[in-house]
């Protein structure tokens, strides 16, 4: 049975638009076979590395701290795919994603070789060298927002030397929840991430059509841009006036 094991990086976990994506893909895996563990980095406790290469150097393969890296090793290692969701954040992956991806490092050997003309760790003996797959949401409407975090993505699975089997990417994401409850016809962006999942596990990888479906446009860029200023504007507006109220209400009080 096809191991996958799953990080979903969003600070708002499952109630996040990334999870909006994420979940009907891992659906779609486990109803094709597949064996998913899903971790929420906002529930784990993983320090930040910090660069001794205790791990490399005093003792091979092992980080000297004590969190959850240690309970996370084994699974990463034995993985057959590892699927990493995230937020676009500054242009990159989130805070707790970047902190697990630099812990990895005791899964390397600290000796180079040359892998395609280019220098590399190895991995070591018994990590696997599988597929990895890449889940994201964006603020933004345009899909190139994601370009950095792919590029980023991409030279991991070198470094890790694992297929990157895909990014199913969704820009403007925060349009798809309204959207679909208002109503609007947007339950085949789901159905294609859901279709990606099942198409990885039984054929070994998703097709371009499927992922175009994942990230396709929602709504025009200017109605996007003015319902999203709208709806900050609203919260703002509603902050003030609780704010102006409780002010209000703390004079009354000393007078």
């Amino acid at each position: 049975m096809t191991k996958a094991l799953v990080f979903n990086c969003s600070p708002k976990m499952e109630k996040s638009n990334t999870a909006l994506i994420l979940d009907p893909f891992l659906e779609g895996m486990r109803n094709a076979g597949a064996e998913i563990e899903l971790f929420y980095t906002r529930r784990l406790r993983i320090n930040a590395c910090t660069g001794e290469f205790h791990c490399w150097l005093k003792h091979p393969g092992k980080c000297y701290q004590d969190d959850d890296m240690q309970m996370l090793y084994p699974k990463i290692q034995e993985a057959d795919i590892l699927v990493f969701a995230t937020p676009v954040y500054a242009d990159g992956i989130s805070g707790p994603m970047k902190t697990l991806l630099d812990r990895t490092i005791p899964l390397n050997e600290p000796v180079f070789e040359l892998r395609a003309g280019h220098c590399r760790h190895p991995p070591r003996k018994g990590t696997m060298r599988g597929k990895l797959v890449l889940v994201s949401n964006c603020g933004f409407w345009e899909l190139d927002n994601f370009d950095p975090l792919v590029v980023h993505m991409k030279a991991v699975c070198k470094n890790m030397d694992r297929e990157f089997a895909g990014a199913l990417l969704r820009p403007h994401g925060p349009a798809l929840k309204p959207m679909k409850e208002m109503g609007h016809p947007v339950e085949d962006v789901q159905k294609a991430a859901k279709d990606a999942g099942a198409q990885l596990i039984q054929e070994g990888k998703i097709s371009s059509e499927t992922l175009k479906i994942v990230s396709r446009e929602l709504l025009p860029l200017e109605t996007y841009i003015t319902e999203i200023n709208k709806s900050f504007k609203q919260v703002l507006a509603s902050l003030h006036g609780s704010v102006t109220n409780e002010n209000r209400r703390i004079r009354k009080r000393i007078e």
